[in-house]
């Protein structure tokens, strides 16, 4: 899939509204939550020691960090997003974040994106919002909602 390419404000301001998921689903392994686990010193067992959460947990296996989902979305952004003649680009942060579902070990993650606003800054400079959710494959619910602030100068 070609990312959605946007060489201007006005070509941001047109894509207003659209919602794109992205095609290629991230599978989160017991790997991949340990390094995160060893990387932030968040190895609570939930997360990382799968006897115990196979016998304790109510998910009946271990889950993703929350914030590992969240680190997930720059990587889909990037894939599904091009700025040709961009100058600048910042992540001014989340306005909202809800992990609203866990994110069982070994599940095949993909995230969605609606540009719901651009907010022109100056001549050649805004602040994009983004609605993003990510959902594991046959979840009912997604496992995170947010409102994610993106700066760009042209």
């Amino acid at each position: 899939m070609q990312p959605h390419s946007f060489d201007s404000i006005a070509s941001l301001q047109a894509f207003v509204g659209t919602t794109v998921t992205a095609t290629e689903p991230i599978r989160v392994s017991q790997r991949i939550i340990d390094t995160f686990a060893d990387i932030t010193h968040d190895a609570q067992w939930i997360h990382v020691d799968p006897v115990r959460a196979a016998a304790e947990s109510p998910f009946g296996t271990t889950i993703a960090h929350g914030l590992l989902t969240l680190s997930l979305l720059t990587g889909w952004y990037h894939r599904l997003f091009a700025f040709p003649g961009r100058k600048l680009a910042l992540n001014y942060g989340f306005d909202k974040v809800r992990f609203t579902s866990p994110v069982p070990s070994d599940s095949l993650l993909s995230a969605s994106f609606r540009l719901d606003q651009v907010e022109t800054l100056s001549e050649n400079e805004a602040r994009c919002h983004w609605h993003v959710e990510v959902r594991a494959q046959d979840a009912t619910r997604p496992a995170l909602v947010a409102r994610w602030l993106m700066q760009l100068r042209y």
